[in-house]
Parts: C-alpha cells; structure tokens; sequence
C-alpha cells in the first residue's frame, strides 16, 4: 500500500526515484479504492495445491483481491478432483466478456509438445490475445511464459540438454533494482526452476518489445516485461511452497525416470533430508510489488482499459 506524505519532504523525491508507492494528500483525497479482479488460468497438474500457493501469496496484503478461476473449456482435465472445475471455475469463453486488472497464466506439463500440438491451445491464444487489451497485467509462469512469448513475438522453445531443476541463483539486471516490481529485493536473489525447455536466447535477445530484467548464463530468461509491465513472463516458479519439487522429484523417481536430485534444495544434496526454503521471502515480496503495481496503474473503472 502507498504511504502518504507532504510532497515538500525532503523524502519524497528521494522514494519516488526507488519507486517507492508514495501520494499527495491531493491524490489521496480523490483516490476510489475498489477490490483488484484477479483471474487466474491454472494449467497445472496439481489443481489444488497450484491454487494453495498462488492464493497464498495473493492473500498477503491489505488489498481486497476477487479472484476468478478459469478453466479450458476444450480440455478435459484429469487432475482435478471430481468436480472440481465445475464448481469453483468458469471457462474462458464466458469469462471473456470481462476485463481484470490481473490475470495470471500458470506452468503446465505439455512443454515437449509444440505448442500448436496442445489440445487447448487455441483457446489460450484467445485469451493472450483478450488479455493485450482487457487486462491491465498479465503475469506468465514457466511454460506459461513461453506460451505467452510464443504467441505475441513468435518466440519458440527449445530442449534443455537436461531438466533444470532446482532452486538457481538470480540478479537484477543494470538499473532494474528500483523497477516496482523488485522493490526490496536483494543483490542475488533465489528461486526454483523445473523445466525441460527454454525460450530461444537469441530471438529473446533480438526482440525490441522485451526488456529482459533477469537472467543468467545457467538458468537462461528467468523475469522479462514488455509495455511498461503489462506483461510480465517468468519462467520459475516463486509460487512453490516448500516440498513441491520434492514430491516432483520422488514421483519422477517413481515412474522409473532418470531425474537427478534437485540442485541446491536439500541440505547436503541429501534427498534424506528436509528440503531448506530459501526463496519463500522474495516470493512474497514479488507478488505483493505485482498487487501494488496493478493497485496503483488501473483504472478505477476497469472499461476504461
């Protein structure tokens, strides 16, 4: 949430130039405050628990979130439970009248298929082609991301030598540490990643629209924006509560695949261990900058988008 100060405080500027939320008294006494509407298309495996982690971090902070679940209605789901769908989300076709202040499009385990090979892809097309123009952010995660760099600047994917999997150290680029959306964050910064593919380096490299915030020699793209962070793709998975590369670990392990332990997760590299959390503050942090980014940039009256 903003603070609000004289404009004359010698802190005033300075917090502006970091970014800082920061109001007048003027701006504060014509401000209308309404719940942000946040709808989220989970592709997930793991319906429930995808839903348990987004919610958890979108629940904490002093705004009021409506949150909209939307399901593929081409696709036929056969990880949710009974039910499941029916009940709690609506499908894209008639949450498309609509326009959000946030939209988050998950990970989803189709990432060795060509995109056009998904059975539901056109239908996550029109919604990344709805949210250019009905939604004021749209957040991408993992294939998620790739879909969505795939779809408005033709960048594809390719395979991974092998999985990247683990919790991988990340930076800002130059100048990036006062964007809104890194606020508070520090110099290096962890976060997990588990995927098979990544987006081409180059054509990310030669794409004008991008601006690319983090990234490194190992893990390839993890955070770009485009349009001022309108659009923001990340190919990790900050949303991970504690044991879920675990239990991604032991069930591949299970199916007789050759996995190998995730880097830098259990202590000692021990999968005998407890897994030690390192990336759960700066999870936060990111969501709660997302929230205040939109909070500050929509407008009240969401058809004015």
């Amino acid at each position: 949430m903003p603070i609000r100060i004289p404009k004359a405080l010698p802190a005033f500027d300075a917090l502006v130039k970091e970014n800082v939320f920061v109001m007048t008294a003027d701006r504060a006494a014509h401000q209308d405050i309404r719940p942000l509407e946040v709808a989220i298309v989970n592709l997930m495996p793991t319906t429930v628990d995808t839903e348990i982690q987004l919610l958890r971090l979108l629940g904490n902070t002093p705004l009021q979130v409506n949150i909209t679940l939307l399901s593929m209605g081409s696709h036929t789901s056969k990880n949710a439970p009974p039910g499941h769908l029916e009940k709690f989300y609506v499908t894209s076709k008639k949450a498309m009248h609509r326009r959000f202040d946030g939209l988050i499009i998950t990970g989803a385990p189709v990432e060795t298929l060509t995109f056009e090979d998904v059975d539901y892809w056109d239908e996550l097309a029109q919604v990344i082609d709805y949210s250019a123009v009905h939604v004021f952010s749209t957040l991408h995660i993992c294939w998620g991301t790739q879909a969505g760099l795939y779809r408005r600047y033709g960048i594809g994917k390719v395979p991974l030598e092998k999985k990247l999997f683990g919790i991988f150290p990340h930076g800002l680029s130059e100048g990036e540490r006062h964007t809104s959306l890194f606020r508070g964050f520090d110099d290096e910064f962890l976060a997990p990643q588990s995927r098979h593919t990544e987006s081409d380096r180059r054509a990310l490299k030669n794409c004008g629209a991008l601006r690319v915030v983090s990234e490194t020699e190992e893990t390839g793209l993890f955070i770009a924006i485009a349009r001022n962070c309108r659009e923001i793709y990340v190919t990790g998975h900050l949303e991970y509560d504690p044991l879920t590369l675990d239990r991604e670990y032991r069930r591949d392990l299970n199916k007789g695949l050759n996995i190998d332990v995730p880097r830098n997760y259990y202590p000692g590299g021990d999968p005998a261990q407890d897994p030690l959390v390192r990336w759960r503050a700066h999870a936060h942090l990111f969501f709660s900058n997302w929230l205040n980014f939109v909070y500050q940039g929509t407008p009240y009256d969401l058809g004015e988008l």
